[in-house]
């Protein structure tokens, strides 16, 4: 939470738009959660042009008999159903925007399974589907478009986990693989949707 306030700092100070903060907890909301979220963004905004979904859970590196069935859901509820209902619920704002983009991020595990990636690979499949499905449902009868991302390798908390011999100085900090988000944000995405994108 302290790193979004700096950033909502950093962004009043700049002399932008002011941005809005509104905390969720993925693992642990309910429908009374997501309808304020719905209800909080309606009131400050009116509407909503983009929605980017980069929330993960990694739990365990573990082969499937050996999987915990505890890990096993919550990675599944925070990384496609949290994913599922967020949208859902933010629909409707979506389709106020007269060019709105929903864009999922991804995952090299997504294309080809590996062993040991459980859960995490399991559901990044499931989240090009819910990318793939919204896209179809959406297209040519809303201004809504969505599509999906593949940052690849970053120096983050969750790369080192999966990772924990690697040097993390050789690897891109978030910053700098941002380019494919803020395309599909952007204008100069409209029209595109259904797509997968990988960003190295």
């Amino acid at each position: 939470m302290r790193k979004l306030e700096t950033v909502y700092d950093a962004i009043v100070a700049a002399g932008s738009p002011r941005p809005s903060i509104a905390p969720l907890d993925l693992e642990r909301a309910d429908a009374s959660h997501y309808g304020a979220l719905a209800d909080a963004v309606r009131n400050e905004f009116g509407r909503l042009d983009g929605l980017v979904h980069a929330a993960a859970a990694l739990g365990e590196r573990a082969p499937i008999e050996h999987y915990d069935v505890v890990k096993w859901l919550k990675v599944m509820h925070v990384n496609v159903n949290a994913a599922f209902i967020v949208t859902q619920a933010l629909l409707p704002l979506l389709r106020l925007s007269q060019d709105a983009s929903v864009v999922f991020t991804t995952s090299g595990v997504s294309v080809q399974g590996r062993a040991y990636w459980g859960a995490y690979a399991a559901s990044k499949f499931a989240v090009e589907g819910l990318m793939q499905v919204l896209a179809d449902e959406t297209d040519t009868v809303t201004n809504i478009r969505s599509n999906s991302v593949n940052p690849g390798r970053m120096r983050t908390p969750m790369r080192a986990a999966a990772y924990p011999g690697e040097v993390p100085d050789a690897l891109p900090m978030p910053d700098q693989v941002l380019g494919p988000f803020l395309y599909l944000l952007g204008p100069e995405s409209r029209g595109i949707t259904g797509r997968r994108f990988d960003a190295q």
